[in-house]
């Protein structure tokens, strides 16, 4: 029907990641002792609509759906969430959609706020090819750190049964920490590699179409903290050994500062305002 919109299907997957979320609490008591296949199932149905949304948007203007905030949190939690159903396709991984369906239903229900959609008028800004290849790697790169993040607090979950010799830790279906850890360093070290590529794409491509290259542009200074930060964390557990519960806090706290500051240093951008 023509008054379902893209945001319509957008809500509903919101919906459903809300659903999970509830039976995450269910599962969470019960002390992750079955596969979570309705979590599975759920967060499925959730990505399913969240396509649609996407797609929908994509159609409808013609051009790369990453163009406004909202665009680019729901690519972020897409990616999010079909990286989840690839690796909890495995039995074992599946209880990862626990501490995934509470992180794409906050960050689904904060992008649905009006402010972040304003009506589309005039000419998109990401209309070129490099320019999307950007906006995508680099939205690409922060969902695989969203789910990089999720692998941390379930690494975290278990870190700490076992520091309180919970029976939880011996009947949870989890994976071990050891695998736990190993994922959330792959994973980061994916997301990392996206971002690399993303910025060096935006860099060149700022070079060859503006007159004066935006060294002092908020979004690109806070993108190169962020860049750096990953950087560290990556140098601290190879070079420096650093391992366990302060690496994987780490990679929790950086996630959530990104979280917290990317809407305000897109709005401050410039470039990103044209």
């Amino acid at each position: 029907m023509a008054w379902f919109t893209d945001r319509h299907y957008f809500l509903a997957a919101v919906v459903f990641y809300g659903i999970c979320t509830l039976y995450a609490v269910f599962l969470w008591r019960r002390g992750f002792r079955q596969h979570n296949r309705v979590s599975y199932f759920l967060l499925l149905l959730g990505f399913v609509f969240h396509t649609l949304a996407i797609v929908g948007r994509g159609f409808s203007f013609s051009r790369c759906p990453v163009n406004n905030l909202y665009e680019a949190i729901a690519f972020v939690s897409w990616t999010i969430a079909a990286s989840y159903l690839v690796i909890g396709a495995w039995p074992r991984f599946q209880s990862l959609g626990v501490f995934a369906a509470p992180m794409l239903f906050g960050i689904g229900v904060f992008a649905l706020m009006p402010d972040l959609d304003p009506p589309f008028t005039g000419k998109p800004h990401f209309v070129g090819g490099w320019t999307s290849f950007h906006a995508a790697s680099i939205l690409l790169a922060y969902g695989a750190f969203g789910l990089s993040t999720a692998a941390g607090l379930m690494y975290l979950t278990q870190e700490r049964d076992l520091k309180l010799h919970r029976l939880r830790a011996v009947l949870s279906l989890m994976p071990p920490i050891q695998r736990l850890e190993l994922i959330v360093t792959r994973v980061m070290l994916a997301g990392f590699i996206l971002l690399t590529v993303g910025l060096t794409i935006g860099g060149y491509n700022l070079k060859r179409t503006q007159i004066e290259f935006y060294r002092s542009d908020p979004k690109i200074l806070w993108s190169a903290i962020v860049w750096m930060v990953y950087l560290g964390l990556l140098l601290m557990r190879w070079k420096f050994a650093q391992t366990g519960r302060r690496f994987v806090w780490g990679v929790v706290g950086t996630f959530a500062f990104v979280l917290l500051t990317f809407w305000g240093t897109n709005l401050l951008s410039g470039i990103h305002q044209q």
